[in-house]
């Protein structure tokens, strides 16, 4: 299943209080678990920077990793930000297959 890494801000208005942080965090994970319980939670962090949290999943496909950032954003009005990722020894691998760069051909 192909991972993904999510970056979310939460809006000030949605962490008014420490509290918030927990709420958000249980309405997200509901909602998650509810409308997507193919989605694979790996880690959580949060993080220090113009982000509050960083968390890393993995989903079916490319709608699915969609529905998790807009469900992220309704719990908390939250902006987010998800990529596509390859582990380390996966990338490698595909790599050591690609030709170097004066062979590649122009079209």
């Amino acid at each position: 299943m192909p991972t993904f890494v999510m970056l979310t801000r939460l809006s000030p208005e949605a962490v008014r209080h420490p509290q918030a942080y927990e709420l958000f965090e249980r309405a997200a994970m509901s909602a998650i678990e509810a409308e997507c319980p193919q989605v694979r939670w790996l880690h959580s962090w949060a993080v220090l920077g113009p982000h509050d949290y960083l968390d890393v999943f993995q989903a079916p496909d490319l709608e699915s990793a969609a529905r998790v950032a807009a469900l992220v954003r309704l719990a908390g009005h939250a902006q987010t930000e998800v990529w596509g990722a390859v582990e380390w020894p996966a990338f490698r691998e595909m790599v050591r297959t690609l030709p170097e760069a004066g062979q590649l051909v122009a079209v």
